[in-house]
């Protein structure tokens, strides 16, 4: 959802779409030499990853990605001319990836628009905002304003995606007579903020041990008061506490 940042976890277990994992047969009959170098560019990412989050854009440093992936300097420049271009592919791997995925699952839902909304926010918290994933988002809102460059490609690759998705599926529901009429580019920046201030909170206060949030608990009260709030009087039957 992602305004989130200015913005699965290769790290933990991955998440389906977005593992860009070879196919079993292709691993099974390469020989082991080939099969380290065709996963190369897939460890560069994941220790990339885990290196922006835990420092930020700044203060990553090529030489410090390639020793976490295991491999030379100049083996990581073989694969990627400079830590924007690597930053760009951490994104594009796997924020925009998951934006591709979440497209389809929109775009082929055929039930209730409150149903696609509420679902749609769930399962973004599940592939993203609860994952490392989420702290791109920190590091944007964070650093945006001194790399303008990688900020505009932030925002043309997500952002302006994320807003479209979510402004169409507000328009779907208005469509429909499910949602009363709203100013749905505004209704979109309302949205959002919540779930970026959870994300925020994961990446700070949350790691200081000071006054956990309940992200589940969290959530249902946010899709609480959003799906009763834009409801049309005509509507479906209010929102279900549920998370599952």
């Amino acid at each position: 959802m992602t305004y989130l940042g200015c913005g699965t976890y290769i790290a933990d277990p991955p998440v389906s779409y977005l593992s860009h994992a070879m196919p079993l047969a292709d691993i099974k009959t390469k020989p082991r030499w080939e099969r380290r170098k065709d996963a190369r560019p897939q460890e560069l990412l994941a220790a990339a990853l885990d290196i922006f989050v835990e420092r930020g854009y700044a203060a990553t440093r090529l030489d410090d990605v390639a020793a976490r992936a295991g491999v030379s300097k100049g083996t990581l420049y073989l694969y990627f001319e400079n830590k924007e271009e690597l930053f760009k592919e951490v994104v594009r791997a796997n924020l925009v990836s998951a934006l591709a995925e979440a497209e389809e699952y929109v775009s082929h839902y055929t039930g209730k628009s409150r149903d696609l909304l509420r679902g749609f926010i769930l399962r973004w918290w599940k592939h993203v905002g609860e994952t490392k994933l989420s702290g791109i988002s920190k590091l944007m809102l964070a650093e945006s304003g001194n790399f303008p460059d990688v900020a505009r490609f932030y925002h043309e690759e997500v952002i302006q995606r994320s807003n479209a998705l979510i402004i169409g599926l507000l328009e779907r529901g208005i469509a429909r007579g499910e949602f009363r009429p709203i100013d749905t580019v505004n209704a979109n920046l309302v949205i959002v903020a919540p779930v970026v201030m959870l994300m925020m909170w994961k990446h700070s206060f949350h790691n200081c041990r000071l006054e956990p949030i309940s992200a589940p608990d969290y959530l249902d009260c946010f899709l609480d008061l959003l799906l009763n709030g834009i409801q049309s009087p005509s509507g479906s039957l209010p929102y279900a506490h549920s998370l599952n």
